[in-house]
């Protein structure tokens, strides 16, 4: 009774033209319906469960969605299968094949990111800080301009902009990211997010983002030991789509795990040494950390809102001024137990409820007889907040 065809602005196979021609309803955008002669009902794609649920109470012969692209590829199938209907689906080529195709670029590697609005804006930011090749299918709200702004300065970005893709008035630009925030667009369908600087270690096996990282906690080079790290990380939760403030990063070994583990990083750290080392850290491991070299709190102050917050260093006005932006997780370290219920004291004033962790682990040592013995490591407390619940 359903058959939904894809439309990639080249001619309709015989197929699909056969299936509009005996259709009683035809749902398509009202810019595609205007290209096309039919004799079917017609509805705009805005109302399509309506058109389709009144269509099969009380219409006469099959129903034809007409959508751009492949309607399986974050399209129109979906919408029809969560209402409890089975189409026939005839695809066309996507309109992210098409974007990259235009481009001239392959896309195996790829994130595609499909927001339903604005208020997704800031995770489709942050998949952009942390992958270097983002699709970006448009949405009110979510489109070149507003990406571009997000992005800067921090992120140095090459934008490819896609607009009317298999229409009458298709155009792809190579847009400067100051470029993308002025100009108008007309309909733009695709935005390509490229880092041009990231060279590819090796093939990916997968398509899109790579699997997460083998192991975590890495090996002990100073800082935090390898058990506490953990714990902070498990509390954190780092993953595609968040930002994650680390500060007073030191050598960077907490940054450095959040993206590996998928999250866009920005460590803030004041020593000019540990900056450096923090650098070969990123290095080495081949992530994006964003490094903002200042003294905190005046050094968060620019930065965009973080999803999580690791406070590694500096005092209680610190973990307050992070507290006061808002993330759905805060994790501090301190050397003192006196600190802790200060901390947890200011934290509740905030709205957050924590909790705190004193981490110490002993490392088997192998003596020179050949025996074993425990060593200690010095205690870590571990503070976790996270917003109260208001009723």
């Amino acid at each position: 009774m359903i058959t939904v065809v894809g439309w990639d602005g080249s001619e309709l196979s015989a197929r699909a033209v056969g299936k509009l021609q005996e259709a009683g309803l035809v749902v398509a955008p009202a810019a595609v319906l205007g290209r096309l002669q039919l004799n079917a009902r017609t509805a705009v794609d805005g109302s399509l469960l309506e058109a389709i649920d009144d269509h099969l109470e009380h219409g006469e012969g099959p129903a034809v969605v007409l959508a751009e692209g492949d309607p399986g590829f974050f399209g129109v199938v979906r919408t029809l299968r969560e209402h409890g209907l089975k189409p026939d689906v005839l695809p066309a080529v996507s309109l992210v094949g098409r974007a990259f195709a235009r481009a001239g670029l392959n896309w195996e590697d790829a994130l595609v990111v499909a927001p339903s609005g604005p208020a997704q804006l800031n995770r489709v930011v942050n998949a952009c800080r942390a992958h270097p090749k983002v699709a970006l299918l448009v949405a009110p709200g979510v489109g070149p301009g507003e990406i571009a702004r997000e992005l800067a300065p921090t992120t140095p970005r090459a934008l490819i902009v896609c607009e009317d893709l298999g229409g009458p008035d298709e155009r792809v630009t190579h847009s400067r990211m100051g470029e993308a925030t002025t100009r108008p667009w007309k309909d733009p369908d695709v935005v390509l997010v490229i880092d041009p600087l990231h060279q590819p270690k090796e093939p990916s096996w997968v398509a899109g983002a790579r699997p997460g990282p083998a192991g975590w906690a890495l090996p002990y080079q100073g800082g935090l030991p390898p058990e506490v790290r953990a714990y902070v990380l498990a509390k954190l939760g780092p993953r595609l789509g968040d930002l994650v403030w680390d500060v007073g990063a030191g050598t960077g070994r907490i940054a450095v795990e959040c993206a590996r583990l998928g999250a866009a990083v920005v460590a803030v750290e004041r020593d000019e040494g540990r900056c450096a080392e923090l650098r070969a850290n990123v290095l080495e491991h081949g992530v994006k950390v964003a490094l903002t070299r200042g003294q905190a709190p005046p050094a968060l102050e620019p930065l965009p809102d973080p999803d999580a917050v690791f406070v590694g260093g500096g005092g209680l006005d610190v973990v307050m001024a992070c507290a006061a932006r808002r993330p759905r997780s805060l994790v501090c370290a301190l050397s003192k137990v006196e600190q802790v219920a200060a901390v947890l004291d200011r934290l509740r004033e905030q709205g957050y409820h924590g909790e705190g962790t004193q981490i110490m682990a002993s490392r088997l040592t192998l003596d020179p007889d050949g025996s074993h013995r425990l060593t200690a490591s010095d205690p870590v407390f571990v503070v976790h907040a996270t917003p109260a619940h208001t009723g």
